[in-house]
């Protein structure tokens, strides 16, 4: 499990053993089932967490009780309610884990002290934060901006295995449409791509 995690920090920042070893003590593993919650709504967040293996979706369900996916974290990707987990407050987004999943988790607590004993962390969890910005500014624009055909093509490129790992209704709901009309519009889309191979 440790592996994983460490090549992700790797990317960068470099870690002496000795600040690894410090790091990798910090961390919770835990394994979900299929559909289990990693977190649920109106609990509180208490980690950061880093897919190991498996896939994980971030929702967020509406007063008419739809829910709507704001994110899915696959493999080296991380998760949380943010606004919940930094200022420790109940969660308003929900995290369930799509198949079994395995995950390591990092607490608040143990986040400020591996900041503390080790500068560099700061670096590494403010370029974490910049990019999930980055990520969710396009996703807003793109549904302010873009019609439903961009977005599912913006989405098999962002998540390219995702579509033989999650169900259709869960990438109709992150994308904002019906299951039906996602159906549609992958129909619509194979039938291009064979008439543009004609050509």
């Amino acid at each position: 499990m440790y592996p994983d995690i460490l090549a992700n920090v790797a990317r960068h920042i470099s870690l002496t053993p000795n600040e690894a070893a410090f790091f990798t003590t910090l961390l919770v593993p835990q394994h979900i089932v299929r559909s289990g919650a990693l977190l649920v709504a109106g609990q509180r967040a208490q980690y950061l967490t880093f897919v190991v293996r498996g896939c994980v979706r971030t929702y967020a369900t509406d007063a008419h009780g739809k829910e709507h996916i704001l994110a899915f974290a696959t493999e080296g990707w991380w998760c949380t309610d943010n606004a919940a987990f930094f200022n420790r407050a109940p969660a308003t987004l929900a995290l369930q884990a799509l198949e079994a999943t395995d995950v390591l988790h990092l607490g608040l607590d143990h986040l400020e002290r591996l900041c503390q004993q080790v500068p560099k962390f700061e670096r590494f969890f403010r370029i974490l934060t910049q990019n999930g910005y980055q990520l969710l500014q396009r996703r807003l624009e793109a549904h302010l901006e873009l019609k439903a055909e961009v977005r599912l093509s913006q989405f098999e490129r962002q998540y390219p295995r995702l579509r033989q790992r999650v169900a259709q209704k869960h990438i109709a709901a992150y994308l904002g449409v019906t299951p039906e009309f996602l159906s549609m519009l992958r129909k619509k889309m194979a039938n291009w791509r064979a008439v543009l191979k004609l050509l």
